[in-house]
């Protein structure tokens, strides 16, 4: 018989993640719709819905996908595997980055 990872299974539970993961989306919306919050400064508003992105990917893979119940192997291995994947994305993506530039001035616009 193979080992089963013991969990509650309450629905109460299910419920308070569900409304915790409906607050956070609620915040991003809003937050999305508010730039004034962050004075014009569109970086560290970046910033926070990352930070509130990756609470919710957390509760719902802790929670919905039962990886919160599993063997810390299971969890290390998931942690590592993701930030190995970012770290590639890192390197693909971000040396070619620098090309992405807005035109120089006066290219695309019409002389009348």
């Amino acid at each position: 018989m193979h080992d089963v990872a013991k969990h509650d299974d309450s629905k109460g539970q299910y419920f308070w993640v569900w409304g915790a993961l409906l607050i956070l989306t609620g915040a991003e919306v809003w937050l999305g719709y508010n730039n004034q919050v962050f004075h014009g400064n569109s970086a560290h508003m970046l910033e926070v819905l990352l930070i509130l992105s990756i609470i919710k990917s957390a509760l719902i893979i802790g929670y919905f996908m039962h990886l919160k119940f599993e063997k810390a192997i299971m969890r290390w291995l998931l942690v590592i595997s993701v930030t190995a994947c970012f770290i590639i994305m890192y390197f693909f993506f971000f040396p070619d980055a620098d090309r992405v530039q807005p035109p120089p001035n006066g290219v695309g616009i019409q002389a009348s």
